[in-house]
């Protein structure tokens, strides 16, 4: 975020409408800027340090490299910033690429104005945003591919904290779920993070997955 407070957003999309519709939405809501809109991660790639945005937006289904495999080049020209895939459908194989390459989130492109700054805004605090049928997807897909034992463990708070982040909760509602401060939760998502050796949320749930820390 800059020092004036607004969360910077930059767009990766190939088809012209889509991606100048994502860009006088996020210009035409407060708190946000659109610091670049570019077609392809070719295109994006030379101007993310320069732009430096706080939340990349990546259609996955790009005409040139696809996004999922545009992940790590962006976040290696620039690390600090969060990368949300969106799609028009959701394919597996794209989903955990993606998710394992480090995006923090996926979205559906039909995901209501409102819903998708509110992911931008929680990914940008840290959050893995996913419309409820990605995460759907997701867990399905990483439950059949877990090893058969856990490597770490969670409290029962912290399994059943990080099950409704998989799920799509936000940190606000997932401390409603467990009737517990979002600071609490805060205190939880540290411990969590300290316990399977992670950095972000999309790792964390990807990990709880697999080591079949997540009921």
């Amino acid at each position: 975020m800059t020092e004036t407070g607004l969360i910077q957003v930059a767009i990766v999309e190939d088809d012209r409408r889509t991606r100048e519709g994502l860009a006088t939405l996020i210009e035409g809501a407060p708190g946000f800027r659109c610091v670049g809109r570019f077609a392809g991660i070719e295109e994006a790639l030379p101007a993310v340090a320069s732009r430096r945005p706080d939340v990349l937006l990546v259609d996955i289904h790009l005409a040139g490299m696809l996004g999922s495999e545009g992940v790590p080049l962006l976040r290696a020209r620039c690390p600090s910033a969060r990368v949300l895939m969106l799609t028009a459908y959701g394919n597996e194989d794209q989903i955990l690429a993606s998710i394992c390459n480090g995006a923090s989130g996926y979205l559906l492109k039909t995901t209501p104005p409102d819903q998708l700054l509110a992911a931008i805004r929680h990914a940008h605090e840290g959050g893995a945003p996913m419309s409820p049928e990605i995460a759907s997807k997701v867990m399905d897909l990483l439950r059949r591919t877990r090893p058969p034992a856990p490597e770490a463990v969670l409290t029962p708070q912290e399994s059943r904290l990080l099950a409704l982040l998989a799920e799509g909760h936000s940190y606000l509602s997932a401390a409603g779920q467990l009737e517990v401060s979002v600071n609490t939760v805060r205190n939880y998502i540290r411990s969590i993070y300290e316990k399977l050796q992670v950095h972000t949320m999309s790792e964390a749930v990807s990990k709880g997955l697999r080591q079949r820390l997540i009921p």
